[in-house]
Parts: structure tokens; sequence; C-alpha cells
């Protein structure tokens, strides 16, 4: 966890101190560790305008320094909470993939009903496959692992085992990520499209799915509010 922790703090401090707008990137991890301003400035023991000040863009952009801090800061609250940001990043980068690629990835202690995962990301069904578990899911940038995932790299999603949820993210209607399944054998026991409504769906998505026996839904609740109650299953 050390080590995840060192490698995500320079990822975060890095990409704030190259962005061409470094308090929007700031303000983009912050909210990404569900940290608000006053908790992150008691954490850093400055008041809360100061960090309003560095998102806004009202006071100069900080340094090298300042945002070793500031992303100290985030980790630490994060540590005291349980470490939930830190250990899905740790699980994403033990696997081989950059987080922009893989927003979680995790194995259960035991089966759960597809209909509990379905709760989690309140998800609609559009096709019943035929398996009623899962052991696991990986939340999956779908335009990013398309474009830069080969075939091998592909299958590593399905982590431990392939008994599992394949949530892609991005989607606008489905084809491509179910296309791409296709290649890839075994297939999942359920798949998500994150960002689309089922009225919405790619017109061959629902027979897709049956011909290959996994469970389809659709999911357009937001992000972080899923992966938050993912992580309780």
């Amino acid at each position: 966890m050390s080590d995840a922790r060192e490698e995500l703090s320079r990822r975060i401090a890095g990409e704030i101190t190259l962005s061409d707008d470094p308090g929007a990137t700031l303000r983009k991890w912050r909210t990404d560790f569900d940290v608000s301003q006053t908790e992150l400035a008691e954490q850093l023991d400055v008041s809360s305008s100061v960090i309003s000040d560095y998102e806004s863009g009202r006071r100069e952009s900080p340094g090298i320094g300042v945002v070793r801090r500031i992303v100290d800061g985030l980790l630490d609250i994060d540590e005291r909470r349980g470490g939930g940001r830190l250990r899905q990043y740790a699980r994403v980068l033990s696997a081989g993939f950059e987080s922009d690629i893989v927003h979680d990835l995790r194995e259960y202690s035991t089966a759960v009903p597809v209909e509990e995962f379905y709760e989690a990301m309140d998800a609609t069904e559009v096709v019943r496959g035929d398996q009623d578990h899962v052991n696991g899911h990986t939340v999956i940038n779908s335009i990013e692992a398309i474009t830069r995932l080969s075939s091998e790299e592909f299958y590593r999603l399905y982590g431990q085992s392939t008994n599992r949820a394949l949530v892609f993210t991005g989607v606008t209607r489905g084809e491509s990520p179910l296309v791409a399944l296709r290649v890839v054998s075994p297939t999942p026991n359920a798949v998500v499209l994150h960002g689309i409504e089922s009225e919405d769906l790619w017109e061959h998505a629902a027979d897709l799915a049956r011909v290959d026996q996994f469970s389809l839904a659709t999911s357009t609740r937001d992000l972080d509010d899923c992966l938050a109650d993912l992580q309780a299953l």
C-alpha cells in the first residue's frame, strides 16, 4: 500500500503541477476523494478560503511544495477513513492498468447475486443471462480500453475470475464494448453499460447478449456514487 500511495501521490501532484488550470485539476481530485474544502483546510491547518482561492484561480498557482502538502492531506484523510480510494487505486495498479482505463477492479469474498450488483449500480436489466451471481467486478473507461488495450490486455480486465461483472463507462450506444467482447472468451456473467438509458441502446445489443448468454443492463447513476456502493459488496 505504501508503494501505491507514493505512485498515486506522484500522479496527482504531477497532474496538478502540469495542468493548464491547476485550480480546476486540484478541485477534480479533491471531489474525487469526496473531501470538502473545509475538511482539507482543517487537515492542512489553513483557512477554507485558501483552498477556495487556489481552486478558483484567485490565488497564484501553488508551487510544488504546496501541491505536495495538499496531496498528502487528501491521502491522509482517505487513510483515516479506511483507505478506500487508495485500495481502489492499488488494485488497479497491481493488475497492470492505468487508472484512466480501469476505475476499479475487485474480487468479492463470496459470490454476489446479480440483483444485488444491479442495486449498487441502480441498473436497469435489459437481458437476463445464464448466471445469477458474480464473483467480482471491473469498472472500465470504454473508449480508453477499446482504443489502447490489446486483446490479451483486454482479457486481463477479468482479474482473478471471469465470473464477474464488467461495467463500461462513457457509453453512448454500447456498440463498441459489446463488439469487443465478442473476441474475448469466455464472456463475463454480466455487463453494465454506464451513461446510457436502455431505450438508447444499440439495436443489436440485446441480441448479442443473448447469443453470448450474459446479463445486460444500463445505468445512468453518478459514477462516484456507484463506486462507493460497490465497495460495500
